[in-house]
């Protein structure tokens, strides 16, 4: 890999750690750039269910990965927990977003 290309690769890991932390994602500075990518990716996917299934992600989401009371629970971003490896946590995400898609608005 060329040196422009290492330095690109950390510009990115550095954006996409910069929006993780913004939304309260924990990270613990050790994470490489294919697993910032695969937690960016897996809250993409946890959104985009909670948006498909009529949820409204400034209400449900608390500022900075503060928890509020959303208007549903299964619609409120998992935090990843103090020693939750990348992997434990984006599997955790697909669930939740798979809870979200067989979720029924209205049930608890």
């Amino acid at each position: 890999m060329a040196e422009s290309d290492d330095t690109d690769v950390q510009r990115v890991s550095r954006e996409v750690a910069g929006r993780l932390a913004a939304r309260g994602v924990r990270l613990g500075g050790r994470e490489t750039p294919d697993e910032l990518e695969a937690i960016e990716e897996a809250i993409e996917a946890f959104e985009d269910a909670v948006s498909a299934h009529g949820g409204d992600l400034m209400v449900d989401e608390g500022p900075r990965g503060h928890p509020t009371q959303p208007d549903d629970p299964h619609f409120a971003l998992p935090l990843r927990g103090a020693h939750e490896s990348v992997a434990q946590y984006v599997e955790r995400l697909e669930r939740a977003a798979d809870t979200v898609r067989r979720h029924r608005p209205g049930a608890a």
